[in-house]
């Protein structure tokens, strides 16, 4: 997915990868101990990919891309493009990632086998990154394997047996997926070859569903069935809410920048950048996938109803809201892809927010499910604010993200003449409302259960005293900050908005 652009050789995506390569592979190294060079190498990896994406921003903007390979296989070869899509995407990945690193600091402080952590935890951004950047089929795919590799270590990272049970079925779960999504990469290889992204659609993958209708639709089906275990849609989401057994960074990280997001991305570039979404349309393929991603919006919300632990209602929200981006793509009008592709960064933002607050509920008071918060916004007003934010942004109150995902998702749904999306949004969001408000009331206005030893606020014992560690609340202030801002400055040039619709423009030639 991507516009027309000039195009320029350049060692700069290849930079961009080795900006999260080689501190995980200097951290793999370290002692325990050298916790402020590992703290360094985290930093300067973490600010060098947001900085590679500041500068880039404006000459993609203007129609530029640059692009790297280097050949693999006979007929193959590794490339890598900063094309807007790309640039969106790991935009996302470089922002969160700095401030997931901040928070993972603070959250792991003094616990064992750091190195270990933050040596997976930078080769997980790495694999992200490579997914993002990746100009064709074969590279998407080898960065996508080596991400279900990467963050199997960190699933289990506790190393209790819930943790290895979580994370075998982490395992089973996205290996399966990769496996098939492996057989619809080589199935249409072999019928066109080397699949190279372009905005539309290839030609050749075009002139194979005009001769072989039926053949298209069985490798767009495989194609898409190996991503949807990534991209949580039912009935392949069972990973997910077993995953959340992994520490909070690991859970903001899956939920709002690597696993599920590298799902989603799939999914748009298959539909826009490989078949084309009216190829896929005339073969009837787009239709089984809105099905199942309205289906799953309003699955997950029910599901998340029913959890009483926070982390698995975020789990089960986080099956529902990622959908949207699913049924976004497989919309045949510019405003539906527009909305999808924002949803990306917009659900990364709220949702990393939530659980950032997760985690700082559970570090600070030990308060791990939604019945035990009652009172708790008096004694973490910064966290429990963040929180409503994120809340709030899920639900679509504007002017949070939020809204501006799912008022662009409606209208689209309009325009490409399936009025029922509107009413599958309307019911996802009074289920968002009846799963999120609850937590709302419980923080702010419920009293604390009597002889709860936290209900006192820090600053009432110890004058100056925060509510919790800074490395903690600060990425969680940041993120819920951000959820609001992108939402009320929608209309800037920059905006995650505005790039949304120059992408989705790109893909309708």
């Amino acid at each position: 997915m991507s516009e027309n652009a000039a195009v320029t050789y350049s060692v700069v995506p290849l930079l961009m990868l080795l900006s999260s390569l080689i501190p995980a592979a200097v951290i793999f190294t370290l002692r325990e101990d050298q916790v402020r060079l590992r703290t360094t190498f985290n930093l300067a990896g973490a600010i060098a990919k947001v900085g590679f994406v500041i500068a880039l921003i404006p000459p993609v903007v203007d129609g530029q891309k640059l692009r790297a390979s280097m050949p693999w296989a006979p007929g193959l070869e590794i490339v890598l493009v900063t094309d807007a899509f790309a640039l969106f995407f790991v935009g996302l990945s470089a922002l969160l990632w700095l401030l997931t690193t901040i928070y993972a600091i603070g959250y792991l402080e003094g616990s064992p086998n750091r190195s270990r952590f933050f040596g997976f935890f930078s080769l997980c951004v790495t694999a992200t990154t490579g997914i993002a950047l990746s100009s064709n089929l074969l590279t998407f795919l080898l960065f996508y394997e080596l991400l279900t590799l990467v963050t199997y270590p960190l699933v289990a990272h506790r190393g209790t047996k819930a943790a290895h049970d979580g994370a075998r079925t982490y395992l089973a779960y996205t290996l399966g997926g990769g496996v098939v999504l492996l057989g619809g990469v080589v199935w249409l290889t072999a019928l066109v070859g080397p699949v190279e992204f372009t905005a539309g659609g290839v030609q050749e993958v075009a002139d194979l569903a005009a001769e072989r209708p039926a053949t298209a639709a069985a490798v767009a089906g495989v194609l898409l069935a190996g991503l949807a275990v990534k991209a949580a849609i039912f009935p392949l989401h069972g990973w997910l809410p077993v995953a959340m057994v992994a520490p909070a960074p690991v859970s903001a990280l899956l939920h709002a920048v690597a696993v599920v997001k590298a799902g989603a991305f799939g999914i748009v570039r298959v539909v826009h950048d490989v078949f084309g979404v009216a190829v896929l349309a005339d073969l009837g393929v787009l239709s089984v996938l809105a099905a199942f991603a309205a289906f799953t919006i309003v699955y997950g919300s029910l599901r998340a109803l029913m959890q009483d632990d926070l982390k698995k209602r975020l789990a089960y929200s986080t099956v529902s809201q990622l959908s949207y981006v699913a049924l976004g793509a497989a919309l045949l009008a510019p405003m539906a892809t527009a909305g999808a592709l924002v949803h990306i960064v917009h659900q990364g933002l709220m949702k990393i927010t939530l659980f950032f607050c997760a985690g700082l509920f559970a570090e600070v008071l030990g308060l791990s499910k939604v019945s035990q918060l009652a009172g708790v916004g008096r004694r973490m007003p910064v966290t429990s604010a963040a929180f409503t934010v994120g809340a709030l942004g899920m639900i679509g109150l504007p002017p949070i993200a939020g809204f501006v995902s799912k008022w662009p998702l409606a209208l689209g749904g309009l325009d490409a003449g399936h009025p029922w999306v509107v009413a599958v949004l309307v019911t996802s969001t009074l289920l968002n409302a009846a799963y999120f408000l609850p937590i709302l009331y419980t923080l702010w206005v419920a009293d604390p259960e009597e002889g709860a030893e936290w209900s006192t606020a820090p600053h009432r014992e110890r004058p100056g005293a925060l509510e919790a560690p800074l490395p903690l609340l600060v990425p969680a202030a940041l993120t819920a900050c951000f959820a609001l801002a992108v939402g009320v400055l929608a209309g800037w040039d920059y905006s995650p908005w505005a790039l949304a619709q120059l992408i989705a423009e790109g893909s309708y030639p």
